[in-house]
């Protein structure tokens, strides 16, 4: 694996590691002095080791720290310089991120970093690879977005789960007044959800007893371990541990298999549906690529795993933090429950299901201001393939990774005003003159990139706004969703692969009076 590097550089890059780490070690209280976590000021940068000390200082906040840093800049741009001279671009320009997202979206791919940083978990799946094989994945997946697959996901999949699952577990904790971790609650939801309609599988993640299932705990791991690799200052310190299976990358591995051997038996099951059956009642994203040509078991379950990542995380993420905020904004939760009286959600069909939650206007403005605050995805990375100057004047260099920041954007008062800080879903909203209604107002997707943008916006990103919206429907009218946090206390924000809410979130479940 060390073909590319000679004996030189390699003692070089041993050198520098050992260095850094004893310099933080031991240093740590002049760092503090030089460094201080909450400067917006550029941080200082070294030869050899560039901004290495700063970024190691700040690597459990990265998300704010750098925000900070690049909405402080008159660009809304800064160059982060890593050992060895190598760069990274981070941007919260939305001129910037249209130039790369979509004007010279062939310029700025995945690249090699990235999709060999991630191969281990997510292969050759659509969310790690570029050119012909993104454009297949794709194109086979948009099928399972169109409308009949949507109107049976919320009016079917969703509103079973909900109904049968979800419900009952919060209804037996306000009865027994029991805390549930509410992040765990909804990603297990998601989980259960993205199986069914993208697999025809329901793993039973969100049965009453909450089992532990073994690939759900795995899965978890190799996510957050993964996503770790991008955080090492120098990569070879990751490659020299999955070289000798020691550490966090002998626990990754070990994550992988179970990941992977879940997946492969999903496929496999689907495969022997599939030769058993000469027509489908339904047909799920796994039958479309099976029956497409492709029955190659590691492509296959790359997909599986991709999918798993993209419905598990995102919606999961996205509700833990709604809940959070209209709990502090009882005027907003007020609102929202005016709007779901209104439609009285009475289901007759998988149809009226789907028209009644893709109308709420109001609740869908809550959660764009909820995304905008805290995103399912607060950082995207992509890699220059070639020599380019952004708009803002940025040289980008071939080679240079190139960082969008969509959390820093939801922070910027260039595009949100000075009330950027406050949770106010009405910004999103305008009356109609003549109803008296409300009207969304979209933002512009390169302002608010929560979904990517350009070729590569979010396929699912309508599925995920009516789960949101139809949990959202059935959770708020029969419960209060009430944090369990320390006064004058508020939630950690932390990223992995997507955001997370730091060590779960604790909440209390009051039943409303009907």
């Amino acid at each position: 694996m060390f073909a590319y590097l000679d004996l030189s550089t390699l003692l070089l890059y041993c050198i520098i590691a050992f260095l850094l780490f004893y310099l933080i070690n031991n240093l740590d209280s002049i760092f503090n002095g030089l460094f201080p976590s909450k400067a917006c000021k550029l941080p200082k940068s070294f030869p050899l080791v560039g901004m290495s000390f700063s970024l190691l200082k700040n690597i459990h906040q990265f998300s704010d720290w750098s925000a900070n840093i690049v909405n402080s800049q008159p660009s809304s741009t800064f160059i982060l310089h890593w050992v060895l001279g190598q760069r990274q671009i981070i941007t919260s320009n939305p001129a910037n991120v249209q130039h790369i997202l979509k004007t010279n979206f062939h310029i700025y791919q995945k690249g090699t970093f990235g999709s060999r940083t991630m191969y281990d978990f997510l292969g050759h799946g659509i969310f790690n690879v570029d050119g012909d094989s993104w454009k297949f994945q794709r194109q086979l997946s948009s099928h399972e977005f169109n409308t009949k697959s949507l109107r049976k996901f919320v009016g079917t999949v969703v509103d079973t789960e909900l109904s049968n699952r979800l419900v009952p577990i919060l209804d037996k904790a306000a009865k027994k007044k029991e805390i549930l971790d509410f992040q765990d609650i909804l990603q297990r939801f998601a989980f259960d959800n993205i199986c069914d309609i993208a697999f025809g599988y329901d793993p039973e993640y969100l049965l009453p007893s909450l089992p532990e299932a073994k690939f759900a705990v795995a899965f978890e791991d190799a996510t957050t371990l993964i996503s770790k690799r991008f955080r090492h200052i120098i990569p070879l310190v990751w490659k020299l541990q999955r070289f000798f299976d020691i550490g966090p990358e002998k626990e990754l591995r070990k994550s992988i298999e179970q990941v992977r051997d879940f997946a492969r038996k999903v496929m496999m099951e689907k495969r022997e549906e599939l030769q058993e059956k000469s027509e489908l009642q339904s047909v799920d994203l796994l039958s479309r690529f099976l029956s497409s040509g492709h029955s190659d078991e590691v492509f296959v379950t790359d997909i599986v795993i991709s999918f798993i990542l993209a419905g598990r995380d995102t919606t999961s993420a996205a509700l833990t933090w709604f809940f959070y905020l209209i709990a502090n904004h009882p005027n907003v939760e007020n609102e929202i429950l005016a709007e779901i009286n209104d439609k009285k959600f009475e289901k007759t069909s998988e149809s009226s299901v789907y028209d009644e939650v893709k109308d709420m206007i109001y609740t869908h403005a809550a959660l764009c201001e909820s995304m905008r605050l805290y995103p399912p995805v607060p950082t995207d990375g992509k890699q220059a393939m070639e020599d380019d100057v952004l708009p803002d004047g940025t040289h980008v260099k071939k080679g240079d990774r190139v960082l969008y920041h969509p959390y820093a954007m939801g922070r910027s008062e260039k595009i949100w005003g000075s009330d950027w800080p406050v949770f106010r879903p009405e910004r999103w909203l305008e009356r109609d003159s003549v109803t008296g209604k409300w009207c969304f107002v979209g933002r512009d997707q390169y302002s608010y990139p929560v979904f990517q943008a350009g070729p590569r916006v979010c396929l699912g990103k309508e599925m995920a706004f009516l789960q949101m919206k139809r949990v959202v429907s059935g959770v708020l009218p029969m419960f209060r969703v009430i944090p369990v946090i320390e006064k004058g206390k508020k939630p950690v924000f932390v990223s992995y692969l997507t955001s997370k809410m730091h060590g779960g979130f604790p909440v209390r479940i009051q039943e409303r009076d009907l």
